[in-house]
């Protein structure tokens, strides 16, 4: 899951005002609608019920974050927070309202997300890269301004580059993170599916579903290897003796040793061809 951010929203708004979550308002939750920008996709069922159940226990410790729309309110950050409280029944809730427009909206929704949110990972990696296209950055910039390693940015990004039906199977949690980064090096993408379906029947480990990917790219390479032409004058033996026996002949030249292929379908016909091949001169 998610990481929190080294350095925070402070990295990308340095003029931020602290001063600006101490002017808190209630706001009814019907002037509210959600952040069109949001990089959660998904919404655990089981954990909003606990998030609500913490709500009604202890209350909200932190307001959401909003900004005005031409109608209303629309959450800048807290979505979860806002959904919970939907599900309370509540009519108000706690909210700083912010003045920013998309761009900035999206950024901070994305920052704040990051920061305290517990994304799936490919919500990070969708959030990193989004960051990256809306700022101009490149990775080590971005990686700078987070407070971490390129390394990391650069395996969650990779996350982006799996098949639609591998990044449906980490959204869902059936694979992890570490499965889905030794599935970018499969060779052969018609395996994919057979194998997720594998190591979720299997309940295969990050270790041995790598050493699967190391055997199956070793067999596309052996496959795939291009064949050395072979000299005309086995091209020339191999017709010759095809059209004596009356079968497909193959010669296979090799730097120590030579091999000969004759193809057979029953004993009769290897009988025939035995035959044909011992015949006495007259």
């Amino acid at each position: 899951m998610g990481k929190g951010l080294g350095r925070g929203i402070n990295a990308f708004f340095p003029d931020a005002s602290s001063s600006d979550e101490t002017q808190i308002t209630e706001i009814k939750l019907k002037e509210i609608r959600p952040n069109p920008y949001q990089p959660r996709r998904h919404f655990d069922e089981e954990a909003m019920k606990e998030l609500a159940d913490s709500l009604n226990k202890q209350g909200l410790l932190q307001p959401i974050t909003v900004r005005e729309s031409i109608k209303g309110y629309e959450i800048v950050v807290g979505e979860r927070r806002f959904r919970a409280a939907q599900q309370n029944g509540w009519s108000v809730i706690p909210a700083v309202v912010k003045t920013m427009d998309d761009d900035q909206m999206m950024e901070l929704a994305i920052i704040e997300n990051l920061q305290r949110e517990n994304l799936s990972p490919l919500e990070e990696a969708q959030g990193y890269q989004k960051l990256m296209e809306h700022r101009g950055l490149t990775q080590q910039q971005l990686a700078d301004r987070l407070g971490k390693s390129r390394s990391y940015l650069a395996n969650m990004l990779r996350l982006l580059q799996l098949p639609k039906t591998a990044q449906q199977y980490l959204a869902e949690e059936k694979i992890s993170t570490g499965h889905a980064r030794a599935l970018l090096g499969l060779k052969n993408k018609q395996e994919l599916t057979p194998l997720l379906q594998r190591i979720v029947r299997e309940s295969m480990s990050v270790r041995q579903l790598e050493a699967w990917i190391q055997q199956a790219n070793a067999d596309v390479s052996r496959e795939t290897k291009p064949k050395t032409a072979k000299p005309a004058w086995v091209h020339s033996r191999e017709s010759m003796l095809t059209s004596y026996l009356g079968t497909k002949v193959q010669i296979t030249p090799g730097k120590k040793r030579n091999r000969i292929e004759i193809d057979f379908e029953s004993e009769e016909e290897l009988e025939r061809i035995v035959s044909m091949m011992y015949r006495e001169e007259d």
